[in-house]
Protein backbone atom coordinates (compact mmCIF):
# COMPACT_ATOMS: atom_id res chain seq x y z
CA UNK A 1 0.00 0.00 0.00
CA UNK A 2 0.98 3.51 -0.45
CA UNK A 3 2.81 5.64 1.95
CA UNK A 4 0.34 9.05 2.34
CA UNK A 5 -0.21 11.86 4.19
CA UNK A 6 -1.51 11.21 7.28
CA UNK A 7 -4.43 13.99 7.12
CA UNK A 8 -6.19 12.17 4.79
CA UNK A 9 -7.31 9.69 7.67
CA UNK A 10 -8.51 6.88 5.14
CA UNK A 11 -11.47 9.80 3.96
CA UNK A 12 -12.30 8.40 0.13
CA UNK A 13 -12.62 12.46 -0.51
CA UNK A 14 -9.53 13.53 0.83
CA UNK A 15 -7.37 10.24 -0.34
CA UNK A 16 -8.68 11.52 -3.99
CA UNK A 17 -7.80 15.00 -3.38
CA UNK A 18 -4.47 13.97 -1.90
CA UNK A 19 -3.53 11.54 -4.42
CA UNK A 20 -4.59 14.15 -7.83
CA UNK A 21 -4.64 17.42 -6.75
CA UNK A 22 -2.77 18.68 -3.34
CA UNK A 23 0.33 20.51 -3.63
CA UNK A 24 0.24 19.92 -7.72
CA UNK A 25 1.56 23.32 -9.49
CA UNK A 26 -1.51 25.66 -10.19
CA UNK A 27 -1.09 28.00 -12.75
CA UNK A 28 -4.71 28.59 -14.19
CA UNK A 29 -6.13 31.50 -13.02
CA UNK A 30 -9.30 30.04 -12.28
CA UNK A 31 -8.23 27.31 -11.19
CA UNK A 32 -6.56 29.39 -8.14
CA UNK A 33 -9.14 32.17 -7.83
CA UNK A 34 -11.47 28.85 -7.08
CA UNK A 35 -8.46 27.44 -4.20
CA UNK A 36 -8.85 31.21 -3.15
CA UNK A 37 -12.35 30.84 -2.59
CA UNK A 38 -12.26 27.56 -1.20
CA UNK A 39 -9.56 28.59 1.55
CA UNK A 40 -11.58 31.11 2.13
CA UNK A 41 -14.84 29.61 3.07
CA UNK A 42 -12.92 26.72 5.01
CA UNK A 43 -11.68 29.15 7.64
CA UNK A 44 -12.66 27.45 11.11
CA UNK A 45 -14.19 24.19 9.23
CA UNK A 46 -12.75 21.12 8.32
CA UNK A 47 -11.08 20.63 4.46
CA UNK A 48 -13.40 17.75 3.90
CA UNK A 49 -16.51 19.49 4.46
CA UNK A 50 -15.25 21.94 1.93
CA UNK A 51 -14.56 19.12 -0.88
CA UNK A 52 -17.93 17.40 -0.18
CA UNK A 53 -19.24 20.88 -1.18
CA UNK A 54 -17.43 21.76 -3.89
CA UNK A 55 -19.60 20.71 -6.41
CA UNK A 56 -22.36 23.28 -4.98
CA UNK A 57 -19.96 25.58 -4.64
CA UNK A 58 -19.05 25.61 -8.55
CA UNK A 59 -22.58 25.43 -9.46
CA UNK A 60 -23.33 28.33 -6.64
CA UNK A 61 -20.71 30.56 -7.68
CA UNK A 62 -21.25 30.53 -11.76
CA UNK A 63 -18.35 28.24 -11.96
CA UNK A 64 -15.81 30.53 -9.99
CA UNK A 65 -15.62 33.17 -13.12
CA UNK A 66 -14.77 36.21 -11.33
CA UNK A 67 -15.87 38.21 -13.78
CA UNK A 68 -19.23 37.18 -12.89
CA UNK A 69 -18.61 37.41 -9.30
CA UNK A 70 -17.72 40.73 -9.30
CA UNK A 71 -21.46 41.57 -10.62
CA UNK A 72 -22.82 40.02 -7.97
CA UNK A 73 -25.36 41.77 -5.78
CA UNK A 74 -27.35 42.28 -3.00
CA UNK A 75 -30.22 40.02 -4.45
CA UNK A 76 -27.38 37.38 -5.04
CA UNK A 77 -26.27 37.17 -1.74
CA UNK A 78 -29.56 36.51 -0.37
CA UNK A 79 -30.29 33.89 -2.68
CA UNK A 80 -26.76 32.76 -1.69
CA UNK A 81 -27.55 32.79 2.04
CA UNK A 82 -30.12 30.48 1.26
CA UNK A 83 -28.16 27.62 -0.48
CA UNK A 84 -28.01 24.54 1.80
CA UNK A 85 -25.37 23.49 -0.73
CA UNK A 86 -22.79 25.62 0.31
CA UNK A 87 -21.71 26.73 3.63
CA UNK A 88 -23.85 30.24 4.18
CA UNK A 89 -21.56 32.67 5.59
CA UNK A 90 -22.38 36.47 5.00
CA UNK A 91 -19.04 37.47 5.56
CA UNK A 92 -17.74 35.02 3.74
CA UNK A 93 -20.38 35.56 0.39
CA UNK A 94 -19.64 39.25 0.52
CA UNK A 95 -15.97 38.77 0.98
CA UNK A 96 -16.14 36.06 -2.28
CA UNK A 97 -18.09 39.14 -4.41
CA UNK A 98 -14.85 41.73 -3.18
CA UNK A 99 -12.32 39.11 -3.92
CA UNK A 100 -13.40 38.72 -7.56
CA UNK A 101 -13.16 41.99 -7.84
CA UNK A 102 -9.62 42.56 -6.57
CA UNK A 103 -8.52 39.34 -8.58
CA UNK A 104 -9.57 41.15 -11.87
CA UNK A 105 -7.69 44.61 -10.83
CA UNK A 106 -4.01 41.81 -10.05
CA UNK A 107 -4.59 40.24 -13.30
CA UNK A 108 -4.82 43.42 -15.09
CA UNK A 109 -2.05 45.13 -13.10
CA UNK A 110 -0.15 41.37 -13.18
CA UNK A 111 -1.07 40.17 -16.80
CA UNK A 112 -2.65 36.89 -14.47
CA UNK A 113 -3.10 36.61 -11.06
CA UNK A 114 -0.82 33.22 -11.75
CA UNK A 115 2.71 35.68 -12.48
CA UNK A 116 1.56 37.90 -9.40
CA UNK A 117 1.06 35.08 -6.89
CA UNK A 118 3.93 32.73 -7.84
CA UNK A 119 6.39 36.05 -7.46
CA UNK A 120 5.71 35.18 -3.65
CA UNK A 121 7.77 31.89 -4.44
CA UNK A 122 10.29 33.58 -6.86
CA UNK A 123 8.11 31.09 -9.57
CA UNK A 124 9.23 27.79 -7.83
CA UNK A 125 7.87 25.74 -5.80
CA UNK A 126 9.43 25.45 -2.62
CA UNK A 127 9.57 21.28 -1.36
CA UNK A 128 9.94 20.94 2.11
CA UNK A 129 11.08 18.00 3.40
CA UNK A 130 9.12 17.64 6.49
CA UNK A 131 8.79 14.19 7.96
CA UNK A 132 6.28 14.16 9.99
CA UNK A 133 2.46 16.21 10.13
CA UNK A 134 3.80 17.56 13.56
CA UNK A 135 6.59 20.07 11.39
CA UNK A 136 4.18 21.29 9.10
CA UNK A 137 3.70 25.25 9.55
CA UNK A 138 0.32 26.34 9.78
CA UNK A 139 2.16 29.73 7.79
CA UNK A 140 5.20 30.83 7.15
CA UNK A 141 7.16 33.98 6.77
CA UNK A 142 5.96 34.10 3.21
CA UNK A 143 2.58 33.65 4.14
CA UNK A 144 2.71 37.06 6.13
CA UNK A 145 4.08 38.23 3.03
CA UNK A 146 1.24 37.26 0.77
CA UNK A 147 -1.29 37.95 3.73
CA UNK A 148 -0.20 41.27 3.58
CA UNK A 149 -0.46 41.74 0.26
CA UNK A 150 -3.39 40.19 -0.31
CA UNK A 151 -5.00 43.03 2.20
CA UNK A 152 -3.44 45.69 0.70
CA UNK A 153 -4.74 45.02 -3.08
CA UNK A 154 -8.30 44.71 -1.31
CA UNK A 155 -8.34 41.11 -0.23
CA UNK A 156 -10.65 39.86 2.35
CA UNK A 157 -10.08 36.06 4.13
CA UNK A 158 -6.49 36.29 3.66
CA UNK A 159 -5.00 35.80 7.03
CA UNK A 160 -1.46 33.86 6.93
CA UNK A 161 -2.62 31.10 7.44
CA UNK A 162 -5.41 30.77 4.97
CA UNK A 163 -2.66 31.53 2.57
CA UNK A 164 -0.12 29.18 3.42
CA UNK A 165 -3.20 26.17 2.86
CA UNK A 166 -3.94 27.91 -0.38
CA UNK A 167 0.25 27.95 -1.50
CA UNK A 168 0.36 24.14 -0.10
CA UNK A 169 -3.35 23.19 -2.18
CA UNK A 170 -2.15 25.24 -5.30
CA UNK A 171 1.46 24.19 -5.24
CA UNK A 172 3.48 26.79 -4.13
CA UNK A 173 5.12 24.53 -1.72
CA UNK A 174 5.47 20.81 -1.51
CA UNK A 175 4.23 20.09 2.11
CA UNK A 176 3.80 15.65 1.51
CA UNK A 177 5.60 14.36 3.80
CA UNK A 178 9.34 12.79 2.94
CA UNK A 179 7.48 8.85 3.11
CA UNK A 180 4.35 10.06 0.97
CA UNK A 181 4.74 8.71 -2.54
CA UNK A 182 3.36 12.11 -3.73
CA UNK A 183 6.51 14.05 -2.63
CA UNK A 184 8.77 13.22 -5.41
CA UNK A 185 6.00 13.14 -8.02
CA UNK A 186 5.46 16.48 -7.47
CA UNK A 187 9.28 17.10 -6.96
CA UNK A 188 9.34 16.26 -10.30
CA UNK A 189 7.62 18.68 -11.98
CA UNK A 190 7.31 21.25 -9.84
CA UNK A 191 9.55 23.64 -11.35
CA UNK A 192 7.38 26.56 -13.29
CA UNK A 193 8.39 26.36 -17.27
CA UNK A 194 8.38 29.85 -18.31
Amino acid sequence: MNSRCEWTWYDPVLVEYHDNEWGVPLHDDQRLFEFLILDAFQAGLSWSIILKKRENFMRAFSGFDPSKISKYNKSKVYHLLQDSGIIRNRLKIEATITNAKSFMKVQKEFGSFDEYIWKFVSHKTINNRWKSLKEIPAKTEGSDLMSKDLKKKGFKFVGSTICYAFMQAAGLVNDHVVKCFRYNEINKYSIRKK
